[in-house]
């Protein structure tokens, strides 16, 4: 057998026939981008998604070192620094205990020294002026300066009250240098030099492991090679130092690995992974779907060409790669604008998605990575091979006598009988016949144009399950909720920042108040006997564990979710009972893991009214209480998570009984309908003007959050659904034209013998209704389906959810489809026309 070098003719091939055949060539082209569009639209969502979120909690974390070490010494920070897995290490220091200008009451502000390397982790970048050097330089973040009225200026001089030692030490300092503060890091920041150190080196000599006042304790950043196995490597490099992992043992070093690294605290779990991959199935299948429909409907217009191909000895492989190549060579230009397009959708997609987080001001980072591409590119080609195999089969395996034969109905139905109807002649009926012809064409087209819209239905089933009022009552049990600025950022303490009773006062006279209850709490030292293991709870000098209680008045009392016993009003008022708090995750689904005690069991309560210095010497009072039921901790009506045995919720008299000094942490209220904005608007302003150290929470913050939700939901579904839409409507569209060229010697043959040009529109435009309608049936059925089988199930997934079949988003798109299927076979007829019946009846000859 003789062997030819064949690849110079298939290639001048390919390239020939593409010119023959531009107007697939566009259809082609812009299918192609608009596959490799949807890939690139998910990866830069996901990957830009991922980035901007790991950047967003390292900023929130204070920076991007691997791992701290908490409260050293310097001698063990000396220690510890040389270990072989350490890269970098970082020297922070804090300089006072709290910096307490009243200023910082909604924002509180730290002191430290950070060395160069503590500032490169911790993202600290001078806008103007340099780090300080004399001791009584600091650099301050933006934020800090505008809440001390200082202006951004090198030079400019402020105040700060320091509390050392128990003491507040007011010291006034020079501006040397300013950074824009992050809004994702709700701290602010002031450093002074290392010079300021060794001026106050007596007040900074570190007592935290007598009286645990931070100020003087060093702070140890690490960075290791790469942030796998982070806390092993913390755990590696403490126990090798020579210290313990033990909190009981003298030589214990505290420390923790930095959360944000989504390689130590990202898992991906099976439900995850099935979604992942469900995802890039359907944008592949949905674009296989278009570029194997182009390139068949392709073929068989082609198919005489490559009947002649093989009489003339070209080989089925031939013929293969022939069709491969061109499929590879419109990928050059398909592929790249596919992939650029995606990337700025999917870019200004991700905003959406971090603007309903808990980073929405957060600083953006979607950087142009190279896998975004590799992969959406790769994707792409594999879809357009896969979707060109089957036509090619077509093309290599057609006979010549078959290739010369073919009808648009295909090759196989050469051989069917002719049918005879009396009503054959009607142009529904037509139209209808006419789709009949290649059911698999008309089958793939009517998918194409159904999954964009049950996309979008999913998105509004999804969009329209979320409950708002789960939503709310997971973080407002009342209207409004109040309280000091601390409280807010999870640092209530007690009487220093308490809820005070000139702002209670203030709403209660406000027009609209209907009912309002206090929440007592604050650093009452309460203590409870147990007979099990402490837990690693360190108890008190009579061997008692920690307790936190609250006490209630009315409003917040009746607000308790009960989880199991009874909620009997009137036996906590005989103050014999207690209810038990246990805390509840997202779904409401009480943690009884947590639960001490049992409903019915008597347990004894012990408060010293006093200093807390020597407990030995302080009064000393014991109260019994039996278990009522328990209870669910909320964050509306617990404070900050303190580290206490067990939590207990008692009526507000007893509560007061019990400590020497009771503290309001919270005032919860509500208000008639029609006076919420207004309530709103008091608030705004009563605590930027009259109690600036106050702040409060209300539904209408929290509705906001969540009609943002709803849209991001609608806004991203949407965006792909229209990506998908514009897919079926370019088959839809490819469909028609190439029905419509295919048949136009059977057009003019009809035309010949008495049909009309408005007859003929007329059948055309009955053949665009016929998809449409199949479209919303497909639909329909499909819609349902995926709204029983996937949207339910995420449904019950999520905490603030709850499954709302609908179907509406379908019928309110008909109108559109209804246009499309009107429009569009009367655009492309008029397109392809332009010869006459004489003309069109010699095409085929």
């Amino acid at each position: 057998m003789i062997h030819i070098k064949s690849s110079k003719a298939i290639k001048n091939l390919s390239i020939n026939s593409l010119k023959m055949n531009k107007t697939r060539n566009i259809i082609a082209i812009i299918a192609i981008s608009l596959t490799a569009l949807l890939f690139t639209t998910l990866f830069t969502m996901g990957l830009g998604t991922m980035e901007s979120l790991q950047r967003a909690t390292m900023r929130q974390a204070g920076g991007d070192g691997h791992a701290t070490l908490k409260y050293l010494t310097d001698e063990e920070f000396e220690h510890i620094k040389s270990h072989p897995l350490i890269k970098e290490i970082a020297y922070e220091r804090i300089l006072c205990k709290k910096v307490t200008n009243p200023e910082f009451s909604k924002r509180h502000a730290e002191f430290w020294y950070y060395d160069d390397i503590g500032m490169n982790l911790g993202f600290i970048e001078l806008e103007d002026g340099h780090k300080p050097a004399a001791y009584n330089e600091v650099i301050v973040d933006s934020t800090t300066l505008q809440l001390l009225g200082v202006p951004l200026k090198v030079g400019a001089q402020l105040s700060l009250k320091l509390d050392i030692d128990g003491k507040e030490v007011q010291r006034d300092f020079i501006l040397s240098g300013w950074w824009k503060s992050d809004p994702v890091f709700n701290v602010g920041l002031i450093f002074a030099s290392k010079t300021y150190i060794d001026t106050y080196a007596d007040e900074l000599n570190s007592t935290y492991k007598q009286d645990y006042d931070p100020t003087g304790t060093v702070s140890a950043i690490l960075l290791f090679g790469n942030s796998l196995d982070l806390q092993g490597k913390l755990n590696k490099v403490i126990t090798e130092s020579g210290y313990s992992l033990d909190k009981t043992s003298p030589d214990y070093l505290d420390g923790n690995v930095n959360w944000s690294y989504l390689s130590t605290n990202f898992i991906l779990d099976t439900g995850t992974v099935l979604a992942l991959v469900a995802a890039l199935l359907l944008v592949t299948f949905t674009g296989y779907l278009i570029i194997y429909n182009i390139f068949q409907i392709s073929v068989m217009r082609d198919i005489r060409f490559y009947g002649l191909l093989k009489t003339i000895g070209t080989s089925s492989g031939q013929i293969r790669r022939i069709i491969r190549r061109q499929a590879l060579l419109l990928s050059l230009l398909g592929v790249p604008l596919g992939l650029l397009t995606g990337f700025f959708i999917g870019k200004s997609l991700v905003p959406f998605l971090m603007n309903n987080s808990v980073y929405a001001k957060a600083e953006l980072h979607v950087s142009p990575s190279p896998w975004i591409f590799i992969c959406s590119g790769l994707f792409a080609v594999i879809t357009v091979i896969i979707s060109t195999y089957r036509p090619g089969k077509i093309a290599s395996n057609v006979s010549p006598i078959e290739a010369v034969r073919y009808s648009d109905g295909g090759v196989k139905s050469l051989g069917r009988h002719m049918k005879k109807s009396a009503n054959g002649g009607k142009m529904p009926l037509m139209a209808r016949a006419n789709l009949s012809r290649n059911k698999k064409r008309t089958a793939l087209v009517v998918f194409s144009l159904s999954l964009s819209l049950v996309l979008l239905n999913t998105a509004f089933t999804l969009s329209q399950s979320m409950d708002m009022n789960r939503y709310l009552s997971h973080f407002n049990d009342t209207d409004f909720l109040i309280a000091h600025a601390d409280y807010f950022q999870e640092d209530f303490t007690g009487s220093d920042n308490a809820t005070t009773e000139s702002y209670i006062q203030a709403v209660e006279e406000q027009p609209g108040f209907e009912e309002g209850g206090r929440l007592y709490s604050g650093s009452n030292v309460l203590t409870i006997e147990s007979n099990n293991t402490n837990e690693g709870y360190e108890a008190d000098a009579r061997g008692n564990l920690p307790a936190v209680a609250f006490g209630l008045e009315d409003l917040p009392l009746h607000r308790l979710q009960l989880i199991d016993g009874e909620l009997d009003f009137n036996k906590l008022a005989s103050k014999r009972y207690i209810l038990e708090g246990v805390p509840v995750d997202d779904n409401n689904n009480p943690e009884m893991e947590y639960s001490r005690f049992h409903v019915g069991e008597k347990i004894t309560l012990h408060n010293y009214m006093g200093t807390i210095h020597d407990p030995l010497d302080q009064k000393y009072a014991s109260n019994e209480f039996t278990v009522l039921g328990h209870v669910s901790i909320k964050a509306t009506n617990s404070g900050t998570a303190a580290a206490a045995y067990a939590t207990f919720y008692l009526p507000a008299d007893l509560y007061k009984s019990l400590v020497q000094q009771p503290v309001v942490m919270s005032y919860a209220f509500n208000v008639s309908a029609d006076h919420e904005a207004s309530m709103e608007n008091f608030l705004k302003q009563y605590t930027e003007i009259a109690e600036p150290m106050m702040h409060y929470k209300s539904k209408l913050i929290v509705r906001n959050e969540f009609k943002g939700l709803q849209t991001t939901v609608v806004v991203i579904g949407g965006t792909l659904s229209l990506i998908l839409g514009l897919i079926g409507i370019l088959n839809f569209a490819n469909a028609m034209l190439t029905s419509i060229l295919t048949r136009r010697q059977e057009f003019a043959t009809l035309q010949s013998i008495g049909m009309t040009n408005k007859q003929l529109k007329t059948m055309l435009i009955y053949e665009g209704l016929y998809f449409v309608a199949g479209t919303i049936v497909c639909s329909i059925l499909l819609g349902s389906l995926f709204s029983l089988i996937i949207a339910r199930p995420l449904s019950h997934l999520m905490w603030f959810m709850s499954y709302n079949f609908i179907i509406w988003p379908l019928f309110a798109v008909l109108p559109i489809l209804t246009v499309l299927g009107v429009v569009l076979p009367l655009v492309i007829y008029s397109l392809s026309g332009g010869k006459s019946i004489v003309e069109q009846l010699r095409s085929a000859e």
